[in-house]
C-alpha cells in the first residue's frame, strides 16, 4: 500500500510537469485512438475469461474522454469495434456487443458535454445493438464541448465505398443524371459524405499495444495525420501515456505531402 501510495504521488508530478511543458506547444484538434490489446491483457492480468479486458478497457473510454478535453481536444474518435471482428464467432461477438452497448450508454449519461455520434456500418450490426447505439448517442445531440465519434462495424475502405454510394444517391434523388457525377467526381464529393460530417480530418492517430499498423483506420481522413504507437495495452492505457503522445506530437513538423 505505501509503494502504490508512492508511486501515485510521483505519477501525480509528472503529470503536473508534463502539462507545464505541454503549455503554448502545438496540439491535434482531432484525436483518433485504436483502443487495442483488451484481450492480451486480460490474459497477462490472469483472466481466463477474455472479457475482463473489454470491460476494463470499456471503463477506461470515460478517463480517457476527460484526459482529452482537459487537455484542450475538441475532437475524438474511438475505434471499438472493425467491420471486420464481425465474422468472429457468435459466441464471442455477443458479449462484446454487450460490452460496447454498456460503455456508449455510459459515456452518454455523464454529464459531461460531449456530443457522441455513432459512426460505422450500422447496418451490419444487430438490429437490438444499432437501435441501443444510435438512441444513447441521440440523448447527447446538442450538448457541444467535445465532440466523440464511437467507430462500430467501421473499416475505412468500407466507409470510402458508402461515401462514394452516398454521393451518388445524392444526386440521383436531386434529378441529377448519375454520368454528370461521374464526370465531374472530386475529393470532396466522398470527403462530404463521410460517416461523420465533423471528422473531414484527423491530425493525430494513436495505437495502443505495440501493434504498427493502422488496418485502415480513418483511411480516408488520416492522410497527413501524425502517427503515435504506444506499446502499452488499452486497459492499462493512463492519462500521462496520453501527455506523452501529445509531447510527441508537438515535436512533429507536419508537412501534409510537402
Amino acid at each position: 500500500m505505501a509503494w502504490k501510495a508512492l508511486r501515485s504521488a510521483l505519477e501525480a508530478v509528472y503529470l503536473r510537469r508534463l502539462n507545464r511543458k505541454l503549455e503554448g506547444l502545438p496540439r491535434p484538434r482531432h484525436v483518433a485512438i485504436m483502443l487495442d490489446g483488451n484481450r492480451r491483457w486480460a490474459r497477462g492480468a490472469g483472466h481466463t475469461d477474455v472479457r475482463e479486458g473489454y470491460r476494463v478497457g470499456g471503463a477506461k473510454v470515460t478517463d480517457f474522454l476527460h484526459w482529452c478535453a482537459d487537455a484542450e481536444i475538441s475532437h475524438v474518435t474511438l475505434w471499438m469495434l472493425s467491420d471486420d471482428n464481425l465474422h468472429r464467432p457468435a459466441a464471442e461477438l455477443g458479449p462484446l456487443l454487450d460490452i460496447i452497448e454498456e460503455t456508449v450508454r455510459r459515456v452518454c449519461a455523464t454529464d459531461a458535454p460531449w456530443e457522441i455520434e455513432i459512426i460505422g456500418a450500422l447496418d451490419l450490426l444487430p438490429g437490438d445493438t444499432a437501435r441501443v447505439l444510435k438512441e444513447a448517442a441521440a440523448t447527447t445531440t446538442g450538448r457541444g464541448g467535445l465532440k466523440v465519434d464511437v467507430a462500430v462495424g467501421y473499416g475505412g475502405r468500407r466507409e470510402i465505398v458508402d461515401a462514394v454510394r452516398a454521393a451518388f444517391d445524392k444526386h440521383i434523388r436531386a434529378g441529377g443524371d448519375p454520368r454528370d457525377l461521374a464526370a465531374d467526381f472530386d475529393l470532396e464529393h466522398i470527403t462530404d459524405n463521410l460517416y461523420s460530417p465533423a471528422g473531414h480530418d484527423t491530425d493525430f492517430v494513436i495505437r495502443t499495444s505495440g501493434e504498427q499498423r493502422l488496418s485502415g483506420f480513418l483511411l480516408w481522413q488520416s492522410a497527413y495525420a501524425e502517427v503515435h504507437f504506444v506499446d502499452v495495452l488499452w486497459p492499462a492505457f493512463r492519462q500521462l501515456d496520453l501527455l506523452r503522445a501529445l509531447r510527441s506530437y508537438a515535436a512533429r513538423e507536419r508537412r501534409y505531402g510537402r
